[in-house]
C-alpha cells in the first residue's frame, strides 16, 4: 500500500536528519532548519502547503461567542457545548505552543458541476466528497508526519482533521497559508479554496509564519450565489440555511421553504466557491483517494434513489457520505426530485418510496410528489 511505504520510509531515520538538539532549550536555528524540514516532509506526503502559527486565538472569540448566541450554528449542538474551546488549543491539548497547519488540494477530474447542477434530472455532490473519506486520508499523513518530527525531535502532539473544537480556518489563516473569504472559507491566490485543512498541535516552540494580505476586496459573488442566502453578511454563515448543513448535518426534516432553493443538491453545495473568482486558480488534484466512485459526480436522480440500504453503504463505504446514512440520503435525494422536471421516471420513482418505512422519507415524498400535482 502506498501509505505503509511512506510510512517505513519516514520511520527508517538516518542520523544525518537527526538534529542534535536539547528537548529542554531547543536552539532556535535548528528549530528553524527543522520547519524547513517539515514543509518537505509534508511535500512529499501530498500536502501543497505547510506552516505554522501560535495559540494565542483571543481575539477570535467575540466573534465565534456571537455566532453561537445567534444560534446560526442550527442543530450542531457539540459548536455549543465546546463553546470558546474552539479558540484556545491549549486547553483542548495542555502544553499546546504552536499548531502545524497543513492544506491538501482536493478538487477532482470529474464531470464539470455548472453542467451538473444545471440538468435537474442529476444529483450534485460536493465535489469533496467524490472519493474517500478526506478524515482518513489527512489524518493518516499528518500522523505520518509527526512521527517523522518526533524522530528528529521528541514532542507531545495531537492530530486533528475537522474532528474536534479547533478552529482550522482561524489557525491556517494565521499561518499564512491564505486568508478567510466572505464566504468564511480560507482563499489563496494560486490555489482558490479547493482544499482540505489539517492541523498537528504541539509542544515544540516552532518559529511562527506570518499571515497574508487579504484580496476580496469589494468582491460579494459568494454571498449572490448562495441559493439559500446563508451568508447573511461577509465573514458570518446561517448554517441554519446553508444547503450543506441542510443535506449533511441536519437530523430531520428540511425545512419546507428551503426546499425548492436546495434543487438537485444532495449532498452538500459549492455554489460559493464556483463563483469565486480566486477559484479559477484551483489545480486539479492528483490524489488518487479523492477521485470519484461510483459516478456520483454526474447520475440521474432516480438511479440514485433506487439504491437498497445495502447498495447505498456498499457504494458509499469510505466516502464522507457514509456517515449521513440511508435514510437522510433518501430524504436528500426526494427532495431533489421534487424540483426535477415532472416526468414518468421521476412520479414512477417517488410513487415506489411513498410508503417507505422511514416516516422522514415519506414526508419527504409526499411534498415532492405534491410538486409534481401526485397527491
Amino acid at each position: 500500500m502506498r501509505g505503509e511505504g511512506i510510512l517505513v520510509i519516514i520511520l527508517q531515520v538516518d542520523k544525518l536528519n537527526h538534529l542534535d538538539v536539547s528537548a529542554d532549550t531547543p536552539d532556535p536555528r535548528q528549530l528553524d532548519a527543522l520547519v524547513e524540514r517539515v514543509r518537505g516532509w509534508g511535500k512529499e506526503l501530498g500536502f501543497d502547503s505547510v506552516a505554522v502559527t501560535g495559540v494565542d486565538l483571543t481575539d477570535a472569540e467575540p466573534g465565534l461567542a456571537q455566532w453561537l448566541a445567534a444560534g446560526y450554528h442550527g442543530e450542531m449542538d457539540y459548536m455549543a457545548r465546546h463553546g470558546l474551546k474552539r479558540a484556545r488549543p491549549a486547553e483542548l491539548l495542555p502544553g499546546t505552543l504552536r499548531v502545524i497547519s497543513a492544506r491538501m488540494n482536493y478538487w477532482p477530474d470529474a464531470a464539470p458541476p455548472e453542467a451538473v447542477l444545471a440538468d435537474a434530472r442529476r444529483g450534485y455532490v460536493s465535489r469533496y466528497a467524490l472519493g474517500r473519506d478526506y478524515h482518513k486520508v489527512l489524518r493518516s499523513r499528518l500522523q505520518q508526519l509527526a512521527t517523522r518530527v518526533a524522530q528528529v525531535l521528541p514532542h507531545g502532539y495531537r492530530v486533528f482533521v475537522d474532528s474536534a473544537p479547533v478552529l482550522e480556518v482561524e489557525l491556517a489563516k494565521r499561518a499564512g497559508l491564505g486568508w478567510r473569504g466572505k464566504h468564511t472559507l480560507l482563499l489563496d491566490r494560486d490555489a482558490g479554496s479547493t482544499f482540505f485543512l489539517g492541523e498537528i498541535f504541539t509542544d515544540l516552540p516552532l518559529p511562527e509564519d506570518a499571515p497574508v494580505s487579504e484580496h476580496c476586496g469589494r468582491c460579494t459573488s459568494c454571498m449572490a450565489a448562495c441559493p439559500t442566502a446563508a451568508i447573511v453578511a461577509p465573514y458570518r454563515v446561517d448554517a441554519r440555511r446553508c444547503i450543506s448543513y441542510l443535506t449533511i448535518e441536519l437530523k430531520g426534516a428540511i425545512p419546507e421553504p428551503l426546499r425548492p432553493l436546495v434543487g438537485n443538491r444532495i449532498y452538500g453545495c459549492d455554489d460559493c466557491q464556483l463563483v469565486c473568482p480566486w477559484n479559477r486558480f484551483a489545480r486539479l488534484c492528483d490524489e488518487p483517494d479523492f477521485a470519484p466512485r461510483n459516478r456520483l459526480d454526474d447520475s440521474l436522480l432516480v438511479e440514485l434513489f433506487a439504491w437498497t440500504g445495502a447498495e447505498f453503504r456498499e457504494r458509499t463505504a469510505g466516502s464522507p457520505i457514509h456517515r449521513i446514512g440511508y435514510e437522510r440520503w433518501l430524504r436528500n435525494v426526494a427532495v431533489a426530485l421534487g424540483n426535477a422536471p415532472t416526468d414518468a421516471a421521476v412520479v414512477e420513482a417517488l410513487v415506489a418510496r411513498r410508503d417507505d418505512d422511514s416516516a422522514l422519507v415519506r414526508e419527504h415524498v409526499a411534498w415532492a410528489l405534491a410538486r409534481h400535482g401526485v397527491t
